[in-house]
């Protein structure tokens, strides 16, 4: 029986170029990392209470607040993966940041300024390349495979009706109920007893943001911002899962043998959100500050398209090359941040920033076509959100907390040296899986891969160095973005003891595959030129 639900939701990192879940969303849309001018990347991003940079404008508008003088700024750089593919350049060149503020004078004792900004800043770069290898156990990918079109998940779209329709999977035919002496099939085994895999991933594209900044100095005790923030994501992920194993032929002979299974996967698409946040100096004689923060959901329309095949390699030939595309909307959740930082005297500086966001709440939505106004697909959706998929992402996902914290110390006015430190928690819950068959959405219907990740904690250490030459400054920063994941080549749902392959497999009954553990540390250096006035 196929399941009626459409497409999927928002997550971290799909390692398979796939249909939308809760794996792949999460990764593109709801990336953590330090990116901007050198200046916020050398103290780690900690600037939401001290303000007057232009990559404050995404974390807390308040920040542009205190700005006395306008400023035009431009950042560039390069980054390097520590895992890569021998065949994949590891590194590349990066445009991460242009912007201004114009700081208007304004003359008024009460709000002596009033300032205007816009600025373009990369949020995300998903440059990565890295080999999963796993030990099968016995096991096959096809395992997992032949349970799904067992229940009518095989489609022209996804992996499981490309396994059927070039005989990957063998059926059982059993007696058919309604009509005696005639056979049905009753459900599929996979022929295949797999001894080794390895999945090789590559990934490119960014995501960006363009924000107008309007704020204001209140009596230079308070500052008020807010920010109208446009998002735009491009992100292509191609991987080939490759698989060895053998089977049975009907001679009673083992043969052994290998397949591949190719995947390219294009996602596209924009969203908005705005920002509002305040910053206030509690004591009149301090320059201590505190910051507050709140982003509203960013809504997305996106589209993805998958190209994919699979490849007998005993017969040398490419089987079955198909595509699919899928329109659908993502809903993040609200983001609450706070901050505090002082300064002493003009030679030192600190902030320590921190942000709540419950990815458990990212909801999947699709575009309302008036044909589906009548069907059964429709009639199932509430409000056009994806249910299952949607409480499906609420079992796997909760909230993540962020801490940054940065010092800057400047020996002579001229020249100042910086640190950071970031922690950012897992999204994930502990125990993860991704047994297809339990999730009651029409996005199986498309689903082009069995592979996931679960992503580990970040860490992310930086260090900055500044100069500033009358109106002129150039910054540098180095970063080390640390994070280890787990690669799950499939779920092993399918090896429960009350199951049907294990009852047919009972030397195979409750085996597991192992995750391999992947690095995703990456290093960034970072310049940014720029002109106050």
């Amino acid at each position: 029986m196929k399941k009626y639900y459409f497409l999927a939701c928002l997550a971290i990192a799909s390692v398979a170029a796939q249909a939308q879940n809760t794996y792949i969303n999460d990764r593109i849309s709801g990336s953590q990392d330090v990116i901007g001018t050198a200046r916020y990347v050398g103290m780690g991003g900690a600037l939401g209470a001290l303000g007057a940079d232009l990559s404050t404008m995404s974390f807390n508008p308040a920040g542009i607040g205190l700005y006395r003088k306008s400023d035009i700024a431009l950042t560039f750089g390069g980054l390097w993966n520590t895992e890569r593919i021998k065949e994949e350049n590891s590194g590349k060149g990066t445009f991460d940041q242009i912007g201004f503020v114009y700081a208007l004078k304004t003359g008024s004792r009460d709000c002596p300024f009033f300032n205007v900004g816009f600025n373009y800043q990369k949020k995300a770069n998903f440059h990565y390349n890295f080999y999963a290898p796993f030990n099968l156990n016995g096991l096959s990918q096809m395992d997992q495979i032949a349970e799904l079109v067992s229940y009518g998940y095989d489609s022209d779209y996804n992996l499981a009706g490309i396994a059927v329709d070039n005989e990957y999977l063998t059926p059982i035919y059993v007696p058919n109920p309604d009509k005696p002496g005639e056979e049905m099939i009753g459900r599929y085994y996979n022929k295949f007893s797999g001894t080794y895999a390895r999945l090789a991933h590559h990934s490119a594209g960014s995501q960006n943001a363009f924000d107008i900044n309007f704020s204001a100095n209140i009596r230079d005790r308070g500052y008020v911002g807010m920010t109208i923030g446009a998002e735009n994501i491009n992100y292509r992920g191609w991987s080939t899962y490759y698989e060895e194993n053998s089977y049975i032929n009907e001679n009673n002979q083992e043969i052994y043998g290998d397949y591949s299974l190719f995947n390219d996967f294009h996602v596209h698409g924009y969203g908005m959100n705005v920002k509002f946040g305040g910053i206030v100096r509690p004591i009149e004689d301090s320059p201590f500050r505190i910051g507050f923060a709140f982003e509203t959901p960013t809504w997305y329309r996106m589209k993805n398209s998958t190209y994919f095949d699979l490849s007998d390699h005993v017969e040398n030939v490419r089987t079955d090359t198909r595509e699919s595309y899928l329109d659908y909307n993502i809903t993040t959740p609200w983001k609450v941040r706070a901050s505090m930082g002082s300064t002493v005297g003009t030679s030192f500086a600190w902030g320590v920033d921190y942000e709540f966001s419950n990815h458990a709440g990212t909801k999947i939505g699709y575009p309302n076509y008036d044909d589906w106004n009548n069907s059964s697909i429709y009639s199932s959706m509430s409000n056009d959100r994806d249910r299952a998929m949607n409480l499906y992402t609420k079992s796997m996902l909760r909230g993540q907390h962020t801490v940054k914290a940065g010092i800057e110390f400047r020996p002579v006015s001229a020249f100042a040296i910086r640190m950071g430190y970031n922690f950012v928690s897992s999204p994930y819950n502990k125990q993860v899986e991704y047994d297809q068959f339990s999730i009651d959405s029409w996005a199986m219907n498309y689903e082009t891969g069995t592979s996931y990740m679960r992503p580990d904690v970040t860490n992310i250490v930086t260090f900055g160095l500044g100069y500033k030459f009358k109106k002129f400054y150039i910054d540098l920063a180095y970063k080390v973005r640390s994070q280890k994941a787990d690669v799950y080549a499939f779920d092993t749902n399918f090896t429960n003891p009350d199951s049907d392959f294990s009852v047919d497999n009972p030397e195979l009954s409750g085996v597991t595959v192992a995750p391999a553990n992947v690095n995703l540390t990456r290093q960034t250096i970072t310049c940014t030129l720029g002109l106050k006035f």
